[in-house]
């Protein structure tokens, strides 16, 4: 049987660790010739290229990428052994996951909730824009990325969108000011409000709504980040346009509350991925469940 040659193998870790062959084999005290050859046996023996040069860089391929998680699971199990001569574990599998910075961290829990605390799985957390996020999928250092604002239609052909959930958007803030108005013209005319900037789906919805009920409201604050629109109605300075999982444990323990008041509004969450002939098998376990 013509089984796997480690040698080969670690010769590619070490390179893909390090981001440059010519770095690596001065590391090596080794040729860069004699590299280049170890990792080209490695891809024979794969029937499949581990790297791509694109210009003088290096880039791994998505045989690569699978290469290098199972090359991180292999050495790092030696080096173990080596230090505790225990078997302490089964080989973990890795999902890396990019999330938009202003999106939800509730949201993006529940997302992860099957795959968290589980010992054979790792999870690889980046936060980032849309467009640090959409490259990190182009060049695999990322398995998924979790938005609420899908790529522009010119990219679609590039990405898939799968529709993860579709939240509707509340009124919520401090109790006394919900409970203080009966309708929802006098609610939106008697406070402040938090409202998410003018780029986004809920503001312009929103916008559209007062002009049908006849109400100029004031702006509290326009924020782009979920997370601050959090903090900025749990100070109380007015009450705030949002999906209620984005404030659930506030909304549990009462220091929060959602208007009776249906207006209409829906945040729509997306995991978006490129197509990959090797896909990471832990996605499956995300995609399958019912949307949240």
């Amino acid at each position: 049987m013509n089984d796997m040659n480690y040698n080969h193998l670690r010769y590619f870790w070490e390179v893909a660790r390090d981001g440059n062959l010519t770095r690596t084999a001065a590391r090596l005290n080794l040729s860069q010739s004699a590299v280049s050859v170890q990792i080209r046996k490695l891809e024979d023996r794969l029937g499949q290229a581990v790297f791509e040069r694109r210009g003088r860089q290096l880039h791994l391929t998505e045989a690569g990428r699978i290469a290098l998680d199972y090359a991180d699971t292999i050495f790092g199990a030696g080096q173990e052994l080596l230090a505790t001569l225990q078997q302490t574990g089964s080989p973990r599998q890795v999902l890396r996951v990019g999330a938009l910075a202003t999106l939800s961290r509730n949201f993006q829990i529940e997302f992860l909730r099957p795959l968290l605390g589980k010992p054979d799985i790792e999870l690889v957390l980046r936060s980032g824009t849309s467009i640090e996020l959409l490259q990190g999928l182009e060049t695999l250092s990322l398995d998924v990325v979790l938005t609420n604002r899908a790529p522009a239609s010119d990219a679609l052909m590039s990405f898939m969108v799968h529709p993860v959930s579709q939240q509707p958007v509340s009124i919520i803030g401090a109790p006394d000011r919900i409970n203080a108005c009966k309708n929802l013209t006098d609610l939106l005319t008697a406070n402040p409000i938090i409202v998410p900037t003018s780029e986004s789906p809920i503001r312009v919805g929103f916008d559209t709504l007062c002009a049908r009920l006849g109400v100029r409201p004031l702006f509290a604050a326009e924020v782009d980040d979920m997370a601050m629109m959090r903090l900025l109605a749990r100070e109380n300075i007015g009450l705030a346009l949002l999906p209620p999982i984005v404030v659930k444990n506030e909304l549990e323990t009462g220091s929060l509350q959602e208007a009776d008041h249906h207006i209409g509004l829906f945040e729509a969450f997306q995991a978006v991925t490129v197509k990959r002939k090797f896909p990471n098998p832990l996605l499956a376990m995300l995609f399958e469940r019912p949307i949240i």
